[in-house]
């Protein structure tokens, strides 16, 4: 099976990517040395799916577990939401024992994460992502927590998972849109890291859910390559994986939770990134139509509505985390497939970036 390893000293852990991995849960939890109560996280949407299949494995292995279901949706990565669910891991017998198995897809990955992180001072977690964001990106990394009221992500910590089990055939569940979407992170790693990916998700069929486990082990071994350069974001190296999140997550928490979809906000987020790299960068016209063409076949937005307005998106994002001490930290395209984190990109710049969104790609008056 493809398998990815993550080098992070006593942290390190595997990514293990194959059909039909969903029902050996349990003695592939057992092999990492994992020992007590298991406290199984998961949504609404995803626990009636397969819940009890993960539960029937870690019984098979000798694994006690309780299950604990949250709302689904982007609401629900929250404060009070990461308290409720610590109050019931407490009155389900938890203890500092115990570990966390987070099932479904990133904000699933995101909050039971953070509260493996917090639960008793923080306990071991594993991660079973079930959505293209979570099985590409987000459960690789260590990266957990929560939104604030004032942005995305603003709450949170640090915290590895000791195992990360991947079934692609988990995505067969998925509703169109929501499989879709995910593919926002796919061509952030190929613009970033792997030019030849590019041309590889332009060949895909977006009406067929079932990738094969090369390409998400792939996408995982980028973000495991420059998760072990910049595990804390100190060297920058890491930052390189916001590329076309800074716009994105300004558009993202400029609406109501469940309007746009992560991967949406990330689209409109890369079209504004292509722009400046190409204004700023000298980045190739050529190199963006790929990225712009992918995109569009998997029917995500390039266009921004006009009744998200542009200074509720600036406000949203100058309190991005991105925004360190004041300074602007913004990632641009040097070619297909190498990226820089640039400080010479200005509030202006964004902001026209911002409103070229709101035309059509052939009318983008950078496009000639």
């Amino acid at each position: 099976m493809p398998t990815v390893h993550l080098d992070l000293a006593d942290r390190s852990y595997d990514i293990l990517v194959e059909d039909g991995l969903l029902d050996s849960i349990g003695s592939l939890v057992q092999s990492t040395g994992l020992k007590g109560k298991c406290a199984l996280i998961t949504d609404s949407n995803v626990g009636p799916l397969y819940a009890q299949r993960v539960m029937d494995s870690l019984d098979e292995a000798g694994i006690s577990s309780s299950c604990h279901t949250f709302p689904a949706g982007e609401a629900s990565k929250s404060m009070s939401q990461s308290s409720a669910l610590c109050s019931e891991l407490i009155n389900a017998g938890h203890d500092r024992a115990s570990f966390v198995l987070a099932l479904g897809g990133g904000v699933t990955g995101d909050l039971a994460g953070f509260v493996a992180a917090i639960f008793y001072r923080g306990v071991p977690f594993v991660q079973v992502p079930t959505t293209i964001v979570s099985q590409v990106d987000s459960s690789a990394g260590g990266k957990t927590g929560v939104n604030a009221p004032e942005g995305k992500n603003l709450i949170g910590a640090f915290h590895q998972p000791r195992l990360v089990v991947v079934d692609p055939m988990t995505l067969a569940t998925l509703p169109g849109r929501e499989y879709r979407e995910g593919y926002a992170e796919a061509i952030k790693h190929a613009a970033i890291r792997d030019e030849a990916m590019i041309d590889d998700l332009n060949a895909l069929d977006p009406s067929d859910q079932h990738p094969s486990a090369d390409l998400l082990a792939r996408n995982l071994a980028i973000k495991a390559r420059v998760v072990e350069e910049d595990e804390r974001e100190t060297s920058g190296t890491r930052a390189l994986l916001n590329f076309g999140h800074t716009v994105g997550h300004g558009i993202e928490a400029s609406l109501p939770y469940g309007e746009m979809l992560h991967g949406e906000a990330i689209s409109l987020g890369t079209r504004a990134a292509l722009i400046l790299s190409e204004q700023l960068n000298g980045f190739p016209r050529a190199d963006s139509q790929r990225i712009l063409q992918f995109l569009e076949a998997f029917q995500l937005p390039l266009v921004l509505s006009d009744h998200i307005e542009t200074d509720t998106i600036m406000d949203k994002l100058l309190r991005d985390k991105k925004f360190s001490g004041g300074t602007i930290h913004f990632v641009l395209l040097t070619k297909a497939g190498s990226a820089e984190v640039s400080d010479q990109v200005t509030l202006d710049d964004i902001r026209n970036a911002i409103e070229q969104l709101r035309t059509p790609v052939d009318s983008d008056p950078t496009r000639g």
